[in-house]
C-alpha cells in the first residue's frame, strides 16, 4: 500500500515560516520523490512544519575568490551554506544542488556550519603571498542568519579581522549584526569596514511570505540607525527589486533609510537562475496569484522575453524600457536624498597586519 509521508513535501503549499512551498528535486539529483495519499491525508490538514537541521562541516579553504566584472570585491566568505532566512527570491538556492539536496526547503532547512572558518582564515591571511584587499561577509548567504546566534562563526571571523586590521564589508538582513559593534566601530574608526543591510519592502506582512526568518524591515531600519550612530559607515540595498510586488517602494525605502543615517545605496533587480524559476512560480501562485501572469510578464521584458538572462552587466539590473525606468527612478532618489551609489566607498588596506603564523615553540617575542 503506497503511504503518504508528511515530511516529503514536494507539493507547493504555504509554510508558515518558510519562504519555499516546495521541496522539488536539485538539478543532480538521480532520485525523484512522488507523493503517494492512502486516504489517511485529508486537504484541511495543516502542512508540517519542517525543522532547521545543522551539520557541522569542516572547510578546507574559507576566502572565496570572484572574478565576475559586474561584482564589486574579489574576496567573500560565507561562513554558512544554507540559509534560514528562507528568502524565496534567493539567487543562491540553486547552489544547494551541489549538495544533493533541493534548492527549496532543503536551502532553508538542512544548514551547514563552517565552523572552522576562524581558524582557516588565520592560515590564509598568514600566507606570504596573501594580498589584502577588502573581504565581503554575506555575499551567498546571510552570515548573520538565526543560527548563528548559536554558533558564533561570523564572530570569531570579525574577531580575527579586527586583530588584522583587514578591510571588511559585511551585507545582511538581520538586526544579529549590531551584537559585534564593538569590533565594527573601531574598525570603522580607521576605514576598515562598510555594513550594507538589505531592505526590498517596508511592507511587514509582504516580507513575513517573502523573507519569512529575517528581521522585520522597520528593524532592519533600525539598525540602519544604530550602525551609523556607532560610527560604522552604512548603506541600503534595495535588493532584489520585484516587478509588480515591490517596485513601488523603492523610493519608500530610500527615504526612510537616509533619514536613519544611511549615506550609500544600491539595488538590483530579481534573478532567476535555473531551479529558482519554478521556486518564484510556486511563490507567486501561493501567495499573489492574481499578479503572477502580470509579474512574470515585466520580468521577461527585463530579460529578453526568457525569465533569467546570466550575461554579466545585464543579470543584476536587466534592460529594456522597463529595467530603464527602474535605473531613473533609484538615481532620481538618490539624487534627491543625497545618497552616495554602492562602488563609492574606499576602504583602507594599508593598514593590515598579516597573523603570525603557529610556532611548536610558541611567541616568545
Amino acid at each position: 500500500m503506497a503511504t503518504h509521508d508528511p515530511d516529503d513535501l514536494t507539493r507547493p503549499t504555504r509554510i508558515k515560516g518558510r519562504g519555499a512551498g516546495s521541496n522539488r528535486e536539485g538539478r543532480f539529483e538521480a532520485l525523484a520523490k512522488t507523493i503517494e495519499d492512502d486516504g489517511w491525508y485529508r486537504d484541511e490538514e495543516p502542512a508540517p512544519r519542517p525543522r532547521t537541521q545543522v551539520s557541522i562541516e569542516r572547510a578546507r579553504s574559507i576566502i572565496s575568490r570572484n572574478e565576475s566584472p559586474d561584482i564589486p570585491f574579489n574576496q567573500s566568505i560565507n561562513p554558512y551554506r544554507g540559509c534560514e532566512h528562507g528568502c524565496n527570491y534567493c539567487y543562491a538556492r540553486p547552489s544547494h544542488a551541489y549538495l544533493n539536496l533541493s534548492p527549496g526547503l532543503d536551502f532553508e532547512t538542512r544548514l551547514f556550519a563552517k565552523t572552522n572558518a576562524a581558524e582557516r582564515l588565520r592560515a590564509e591571511l598568514a600566507k606570504p603571498s596573501y594580498v589584502c584587499e577588502p573581504i565581503t561577509l554575506g555575499a551567498n548567504t546571510d552570515a548573520y542568519q538565526p543560527i548563528e546566534r548559536e554558533h558564533r562563526i561570523t564572530r570569531e571571523i570579525v574577531e580575527v579581522l579586527h586583530a588584522c586590521r583587514h578591510p571588511l564589508t559585511i551585507i545582511t538582513k538581520n538586526a544579529l549584526v549590531e551584537r559585534d559593534l564593538d569590533l565594527l566601530a573601531p574598525m570603522a574608526n580607521e576605514g576598515l569596514v562598510q555594513v550594507f543591510v538589505s531592505i526590498g519592502t517596508l511592507d511587514n506582512r509582504l516580507a513575513s511570505t517573502l523573507e519569512p526568518r529575517a528581521t522585520a524591515p522597520h528593524r532592519r531600519m533600525q539598525s540602519i540607525e544604530n550602525l551609523h550612530v556607532a560610527g560604522v559607515p552604512c548603506g541600503v540595498l534595495v535588493a532584489p527589486i520585484i516587478p509588480a510586488v515591490t517596485d513601488m517602494h523603492i523610493e519608500h525605502v530610500l527615504k526612510q533609510a537616509a533619514a536613519n543615517g544611511a549615506n550609500i545605496a544600491g539595488y538590483t533587480v530579481l534573478r532567476l537562475p535555473l531551479e529558482l524559476k519554478e521556486l518564484f512560480r510556486e511563490w507567486l501562485d501561493l501567495h499573489v496569484p492574481d499578479r503572477a501572469g502580470h509579474v512574470m510578464s515585466l520580468i521577461r521584458q527585463m530579460r529578453g522575453g526568457r525569465d533569467y538572462d546570466a550575461r554579466f552587466g545585464v543579470r543584476m539590473r536587466g534592460e529594456g524600457p522597463y529595467a530603464d525606468l527602474i535605473r531613473q527612478r533609484f538615481a532620481l532618489a538618490c539624487r534627491k536624498l543625497k545618497l552616495g551609489r554602492s562602488r563609492e566607498l574606499k576602504l583602507d588596506c594599508s593598514r593590515f597586519v598579516p597573523p603570525r603564523t603557529p610556532s611548536p615553540q610558541g611567541n616568545l617575542f
